[in-house]
């Protein structure tokens, strides 16, 4: 019998996410007015969670990166925050971070009410600029929105599936993948065809899994982005997809229900020996999910 003082935990049965596509390459002012307007336009669209490209805010060009003052990121990210406080809404951006001991490529998990209720730092660094400049995180992704567990990683991270299929042994029905698969011309041409830029987390943890990519082209031209984010239900099935070029917003409503993380909980049972060995990295990942990334 539940007393009267006592609260009833609801979780939700589906839950509309947004994924926006930008551009990888632009000034501070710019990517905020971006990020401000997709903000307004998911809630009014009727989403509970907007989703942001890697580092959406400092952008991933470095020669650009490098010359920005801390202070004005800091400053930047609470705008973000006061804007999804004023429309209710759980905001997923991204900066990149000045530490001692270089750069952290981190994704921010805003609350309704505006706070940041977790971070995520990026663990497998990709490209010449990134590998020179950052450092990895040293803990996997674990939290909630509105009840539901869910999980980050960070672009080149989704081609190690333990960042997420831990997480999902854990009980994470979402993975949130902000990408931005900045490369020569030629390389990113060959991704768009042979779909390598982000292969779909489903078919092997049963998950949904929400991209948001970038487009366009380096101050200097010789870069690009593939685009093509993605919403893809557990068993891989397009939700939702966005185009090569442009920047746009897509979104789709999840069933959670159908989230039921069976692949990952196949693998957390058999084979037998190993089974003492994912639950020790299930536990660890909790103990750490909610450490500060440093």
């Amino acid at each position: 019998m539940v007393k009267k003082n006592d609260a009833i935990r609801q979780t939700p049965l589906s839950m509309q996410i947004s994924c926006v596509q930008m551009h990888w390459a632009k000034p501070l002012d710019f990517n905020l007015a971006r990020t401000l307007h997709y903000i307004h336009e998911a809630a009014e669209s009727g989403s509970r969670v907007v989703l942001f490209p890697e580092t959406n805010l400092t952008g991933y060009y470095f020669p650009d990166v490098l010359t920005l003052a801390p202070k004005a990121i800091e400053a930047a990210l609470d705008t973000v925050r006061e804007t999804a406080a004023q429309h209710k809404i759980w905001v997923i951006a991204g900066t990149l971070r000045k530490t001692t001991r270089r750069y952290l490529n981190i994704a921010h998990v805003i609350n309704p009410s505006g706070a940041i209720v977790h971070e995520y730092a990026k663990v497998h660094m990709a490209g010449r600029d990134e590998k020179k400049y950052c450092r990895g995180g040293d803990k996997l992704s674990l939290f909630e929105i509105d009840g539901i567990l869910c999980t980050l990683a960070i672009c080149r991270d989704g081609r190690h599936p333990e960042i997420y299929r831990i997480p999902a042994m854990a009980g994470a029905q979402i993975l949130f993948h902000p990408s931005c698969s900045s490369d020569e011309v030629e390389a990113v041409v060959w991704k768009r065809v042979s779909g390598r830029a982000q292969q779909p987390a489903g078919p092997n943890a049963h998950i949904f899994h929400c991209v948001a990519n970038t487009v366009g082209q380096s101050p200097d031209g010789k870069q690009t982005s593939s685009g093509q984010s993605f919403i893809r239900d557990p068993d891989g099935i397009p939700l939702a997809e966005a185009g090569y070029y442009q920047e746009e917003m897509i979104s789709a409503v999840l069933d959670l229900s159908t989230a039921n993380r069976s692949y990952a909980l196949d693998s957390l049972e058999n084979p037998p020996f190993l089974k003492k060995y994912w639950e020790k990295m299930i536990a660890e990942t909790k103990k750490r999910a909610n450490q500060p990334v440093a």
